[in-house]
């Protein structure tokens, strides 16, 4: 449970702190540092929006009756699958784009004239999207699991937003090169493994409540071959049960569910990985002289190794460019 949450919260807090950087090394570079304030304003905002969300989570179905707690849980779960699913796909897909995107954004927010309270609302906008994911699928493995430790759950949160919050600074100071086509592959394949088996436990609580069939047809049951508690393999069920919601006696309808989600993912996602998916950024890539002109342009840019985040180059080496002294 604190390994599977750390990762969760470090790759997507990783993400916050890479457009967190975009935006300050922008305002930098602009000369806009009375922005800085209000960038942080939003930040703290878009920090409560997974707190809330989390809250409403966990306390809110309490009054509920059990069928109605099992098909919102059922329900959610397929929601956090849905947004971490997409999450994976969008980042691989549109990396290349965000510099260009949230720059776009903010040359309206600090238009002449302008106070600069826009970086608020696109920092909440920016930042609190990947909290909000980050809470949908820390509560789905937090529910799935039998080892639903809260102490374990907020330590690895905590410990995986502190080592992204670190990355992100070392990063824009320049002091840290992270090959981001490695840091999303290997997240990328480990969070599909995750989902699959939170869509598994989505689909036991829709047959729980009788929304689904077949919640007493097995298609198969382990459980007689778990050793006690103080054997490895115990410890190691747990491990697997609490990272990859592994269990002795799924339904047949879990256990399609499993199939009929990893597969295609675990393929569209190796194609957009080795760069065989075909893309916007791709057929960018096509023109020879619109590349050479772009990267010419943006050679000297402070997050342009966040731009070229895409599907064929994830690195991220050179915020800090933009860093007082170093300005292009």
């Amino acid at each position: 449970m604190f390994l599977a949450n750390l990762l969760i919260a470090l790759r997507e807090g990783l993400e916050a702190a890479l457009v967190v950087s975009i935006i300050v090394a922008y305002l930098v570079k602009a000369d806009r540092r009375d922005a800085l304030p209000k960038l942080w304003l939003g930040v703290g905002l878009a920090a409560l929006i997974p707190l809330v969300a989390g809250a409403i989570m966990t306390w809110g179905p309490k009054t509920l009756t059990f069928q109605a707690q099992e098909i919102l849980g059922g329900t959610l779960s397929f929601v956090a699958v849905g947004m971490v699913t997409w999450m994976i796909f969008w980042m691989g897909k549109n990396a290349r784009e965000l510099k260009g995107e949230l720059e776009g954004s903010l040359s309206k927010s600090l238009s002449a004239g302008s106070s600069g309270w826009g970086v608020v609302w696109i920092a909440v906008v920016a930042v609190g999207r990947e909290g909000v994911e980050t809470a949908l699928f820390v509560w789905a493995t937090v529910r799935s699991s039998i080892e639903s430790s809260t102490m374990q759950t907020t330590a690895g949160v905590i410990t995986g937003l502190v080592l992204a919050i670190v990355l992100g600074v070392l990063i824009y100071q320049g002091a840290v090169r992270i090959n981001l086509r490695v840091f999303f592959a290997v997240t990328g394949y480990f969070l599909v493994v995750v989902a699959a088996g939170i869509v598994a436990y989505g689909v036991g609580d829709l047959q729980e409540a009788n929304v689904l069939p077949g919640y007493t047809n097995h298609a198969w049951d382990l459980s007689r071959y778990l050793p006690d508690g103080a054997s490895p393999f115990h410890w190691l069920y747990v491990l697997l049960q609490a990272m990859f919601q592994f269990n002795l006696q799924p339904t047949v309808l879990q256990v399609v569910g499993w199939w009929v989600y990893i597969v295609p993912t675990l393929v569209l996602l190796t194609l957009q990985i080795t760069g065989r998916w075909p893309s916007p950024a791709r057929a960018v890539e096509a023109a020879p002289a619109a590349v050479s002109a772009d990267e010419s342009a943006d050679a000297d840019e402070p997050a342009d190794a966040v731009a070229s985040a895409g599907p064929r180059s994830y690195r991220l080496d050179r915020i800090g460019d933009v860093r007082e002294g170093r300005k292009a």
